[in-house]
């Protein structure tokens, strides 16, 4: 009986042990897993925020079972102290039970009592046993969406590193592009002023008698008396013989201007400061708007094409001169021609 009992306790001193090491290499392995969520933490990037969830959650999960098995350590840790106890109960109550035979019963009793108890702590130890596998299963579990988790990252992380590439080079060609684009306009610009000059040097040829028109700048002026009645948006005839003359310079020039020039003949209008206003003109500005809109009219009859043509009116707000006078008021009277890109 005594030699049965010595090796009962033997086989538990040896289980006990086993069970130690499985819990710290248990904790080890879910020590190691929680630094490569830490990596894999450190790689993600903002545009791929949307794995943060899930992110979160696999700590979370790794922590709750990272609580769960240190319980369980706490737990098997008390259970071997106090089996160590019952063990050392049961060798006193053995070799009581040798020398006291007449209170042998006794000792047996409570040495049958801690065997009992010890059953039940190893009953213990396995269910804990059983515990600590389902979690590290779980932790394998969470090991392998970790790692598809993190193969995605890098999905996302090359996909973004190749749209920034891209956007580079699309870069770099828009500024290509844009260096050739200005390139182009600005010899197209230099080419419109040089046809703008042969149009003005015509236009000064055929009304170089005339000293009511001018050069300003870049445009050619008309005052409005040369054209229009006063308070009148009606060409009169000599206005349309100066437009004839005008139609004849722009068809000459069509001819000699290269057809990827895109140009156009824009016609201002311009009043004086004194307001009009009556049923056909409510103000200046639709003066202006309708003599500029009737000089365009009369050149298209005349065969220039209507897509080359612009009519604005300014009324009153851009004069040439701000004087008060009648002088500044005819000079302000006007309509300007202007050759220009569109």
């Amino acid at each position: 009986m005594a030699r049965g009992r010595s090796r009962r306790g033997g086989e538990y001193g040896e289980f006990w042990p086993a069970y130690v090491d499985v819990l710290s290499t248990l904790l080890l392995v879910v020590t190691l897993l929680m630094s490569i969520f830490m990596i894999a933490q450190y790689f993600s990037a903002e545009e791929v925020s949307g794995k943060d969830s899930a992110l979160k959650r696999l700590t979370r999960q790794i922590s709750e079972l990272t609580s769960m098995l240190s319980l369980e350590k706490g737990k098997a840790q008390s259970s071997q102290d106090e089996l160590a106890a019952l063990q050392a109960t049961l060798g006193t109550l053995k070799a009581e039970n040798e020398k006291l035979t007449g209170a042998g019963l006794g000792a047996d009793e409570r040495a049958k009592a801690a065997e009992g108890k010890i059953a039940g702590l190893s009953a213990d130890l396995q269910s804990q046993k059983n515990i600590s596998d389902e979690a590290l299963s779980k932790v394998d579990l969470l090991n392998q969406q970790l790692i598809a988790l993190r193969r995605q990252i890098a999905g996302l992380s090359d996909a973004l590193d190749a749209a920034e590439k891209k956007g580079v080079e699309s870069d770099k060609t828009i500024k290509d592009l844009g260096a050739r684009l200005n390139a182009a306009l600005a010899q197209q610009v230099q080419e419109l002023k040089r046809y703008r000059s042969d149009f003005f040097g015509r236009l000064r040829e055929l009304l170089k008698d005339r000293k009511d028109i001018r050069v300003v700048g870049d445009r050619f002026v008309f005052e409005s008396e040369v054209l229009f009645p006063s308070g009148s948006a009606t060409l009169t005839p000599e206005g349309m013989a100066a437009m004839d003359q005008i139609a004849e310079a722009i068809l000459e020039l069509q001819k000699e201007i290269p057809s990827d020039i895109d140009w156009a003949l824009q016609i201002n209008g311009h009043t004086d400061a004194r307001p009009i206003s009556n049923p056909q003109y409510p103000s200046n500005w639709e003066l202006s708007t309708a003599r500029a809109s009737s000089v365009v009219k009369y050149l298209v009859s005349r065969g220039v094409p209507a897509d080359r043509l612009v009519a604005a009116g300014y009324g009153e707000f851009q004069p040439v001169d701000t004087g008060n006078t009648e002088e500044a008021y005819q000079r302000n009277r006007r309509i300007e021609l202007k050759l220009t890109n569109r």
